[in-house]
């Protein structure tokens, strides 16, 4: 939950008006004024320096996997993660106004949005010309204002660029969904700790056999359930090994500190750092 300090300033994301990053912001905050930013690291400082409250920060996509770079980003900007949010992404073909879809030959978008409508792009028989990004290909035919030329973007999208919708869900695969987490300059934990719960934290290893295997064991011994696991290589060296663990427990639990004591044990001093800690979202259990 956003503080009243925070809900002063806007709430940032990566990319231009009517990004999926932009329509997370909307639906989680609307009472919240938002600020474009044009990159990751932009995003982020923003929240440093007090630009804005609240960062949107997208890390996963149910069907493209992992945002690329962002995990090496987290640990570095020195913010807190105080929630997360589960953005449906539902791709729309949008034509300019008063255009038809028969009059389509061709359809812009993100290489990612692209390859998720592949078959319904086939079966309209459209050409494909990757863009940088979504909102920007809408923008760009709107500009353009060629009947011939489409693109897959958010309804926002559509709305912002006074484009029609043309199909809604493109998407080959239901479902698609891109998991954002939402980064504060402080950290602010769930008050109930009973409640469910994600704690997420990043940690190094001691260069011993078996050390992730020991590691984890108090997680298990505690009933503590991993959700995601990932490694990253740190410096460009194949040895130096940085994980990344988000657990379905309060950082407060009794059993999240058996599990965190042990989890130390294993590591170099200082190498286990908290990223945050925050309400699970609803979605997790659709």
């Amino acid at each position: 939950m956003a503080s009243s300090q925070q809900k002063s300033l806007p709430i940032a994301y990566q990319g231009v008006p009517g990004a999926y990053s932009h329509l997370a912001c909307r639906t989680r905050y609307p009472s919240m004024d938002t600020l474009a930013c044009a990159s990751f690291e932009d995003m982020l400082q923003a929240v440093v320096e007090d630009n804005a409250g609240l960062a949107m920060v997208p890390v996963e996509n149910s069907v493209a996997g992992r945002v690329a770079d962002i995990h090496y980003l987290l640990p570095s900007s020195g913010l807190h993660i105080v929630g997360e949010h589960f953005q449906p992404v539902n791709h729309h073909l949008l034509g300019v106004k008063g255009s038809r879809i028969e009059q389509l030959t061709a359809v812009k978008s993100h290489a990612q949005a692209l390859a998720q409508c592949r078959q319904k792009l086939r079966e309209l028989g459209l050409d494909r010309i990757i863009y940088p990004d979504t909102a920007g290909a809408a923008a760009d035919i709107a500009v353009a204002g060629e009947a011939s030329m489409g693109a897959l973007a958010s309804s926002l999208a559509a709305e912002i660029y006074g484009l029609e919708i043309l199909q809604e869900n493109m998407e080959d695969a239901a479902r698609n969904t891109t998991r954002m987490l939402i980064m504060a300059r402080e950290a602010d934990y769930p008050a109930d700790t009973t409640a469910p719960a994600i704690t997420t934290l990043i940690f190094q290893l001691r260069s011993v056999p078996a050390a992730l295997y020991k590691a984890l064991g108090g997680f298990a011994t505690n009933g503590i359930n991993l959700t995601k696991l990932e490694s990253y290589m740190l410096n460009g060296h194949f040895t130096a090994v940085q994980f990344y663990i988000d657990a379905e427990t309060h950082i407060h639990s009794p059993e999240f500190a058996l599990a965190l004591e042990e989890l130390q044990f294993y590591c170099p001093a200082d190498a286990v750092k908290i990223l945050g800690c925050y309400a699970a979202d609803a979605a997790r259990d659709r």
